[in-house]
């Protein structure tokens, strides 16, 4: 174990060196550069701030008036006979939104049910291998002027599904 984190400690410098090393040798001016791809990244930043504090509020008034938690439970319903915790629910659908406002439920996840619980190892698995499908196709799409996006949410759907199926499938595997 001691190896990967000596290699993982190693791994960006050497990258950064790389990169300066390389645009000198094509006489690239580095640190212009540099500096132009950080007021690039500013811009974007500004650009998407708005998109990111609407779904944030949004989230926290659902979450406070205690409604993912009725949402979750009427659908659980259908979901706990299929093997999907209805306790789940909500987290689901506030990961497809936004990654940030769906860590406070795991957070609440991991205080009710544990952390080594089987609730616990589908919210950790769901998390890292499901997307925030509907803020990186507003932000990205928004940012990129991406026009053609036909695909995209049904495709993003089905890789939700495949992901969210995955973690359960390996969480019992787990536990």
């Amino acid at each position: 174990m001691s190896v990967l984190a000596n290699i993982s400690n190693i791994v960006i410098p050497v990258l950064i060196f790389y990169i300066v090393a390389y645009g000198l040798t094509t006489k690239t001016p580095v640190y212009e550069s540099f500096i132009k791809g950080a007021k690039d990244g500013l811009k974007t930043v500004v650009e998407i701030t708005p998109t990111l504090i609407g779904l944030m509020v949004a989230v926290g008034v659902l979450r406070a008036s205690g409604f993912l938690e009725f949402l979750g439970g009427l659908i659980g319903k259908v979901t706990d006979p299929l093997g999907f915790p209805g306790d789940l629910v909500p987290l689901t659908l506030v990961k497809m939104f936004s990654s940030s406002a769906a860590t406070g439920l795991v957070l609440d996840i991991f205080k009710r049910f544990g952390t080594d619980s089987l609730m616990g190892m589908i919210t950790s698995l769901m998390m890292s291998s499901t997307e925030t499908i509907f803020y990186t196709m507003s932000v990205y799409f928004m940012v990129a002027k991406v026009a053609k996006t036909k695909w995209t949410l049904p495709g993003a759907m089905i890789a939700t599904l495949g992901g969210t199926i995955a973690s359960i499938i390996l969480a019992k595997m787990l536990v």
